[in-house]
């Protein structure tokens, strides 16, 4: 857990099997996501490259920087800019969500 002036940020696996369809089209699938729980943010799930059709993902030139995190980078589905982003480099105390992708829309998958 990382605690800076109030704000707390945790990463943990997760037993949730989500998914990501975009269009009819499944993008991601995974029972072994990682949970990142941010004050003032919605939780999100990081997913793992192998349960993420990267294949379908084109790199966009968007680039963010998030004090806690650190810089993300991002990838669009067509008609849908900017739809997944990861942290190649994060800061050590998210370092678990490295080379994972997270989805502005994730459902989790009952039962």
């Amino acid at each position: 857990m990382a605690s800076i002036t109030g704000h707390t940020i945790t990463v943990e696996p997760s037993a949730a099997h989500v998914r990501v369809v975009h269009e009819g089209r499944v993008l991601a699938e995974s029972r072994r996501p990682l949970v990142l729980r941010e004050t003032g943010c919605p939780d999100r799930y990081y997913l793992p490259p192998e349960d993420v059709r990267t294949d379908l993902l084109a790199p966009s030139d968007t680039r963010t920087h998030c004090p806690f995190k650190g810089d993300a980078s991002y990838w669009s589905v067509p008609g849908a800019v900017d739809l997944v982003w990861a942290y190649p480099e994060p800061k050590v105390q998210v370092a678990a969500i490295r080379g994972h992708f997270c989805f502005y829309a994730t459902e989790v998958v009952a039962g």
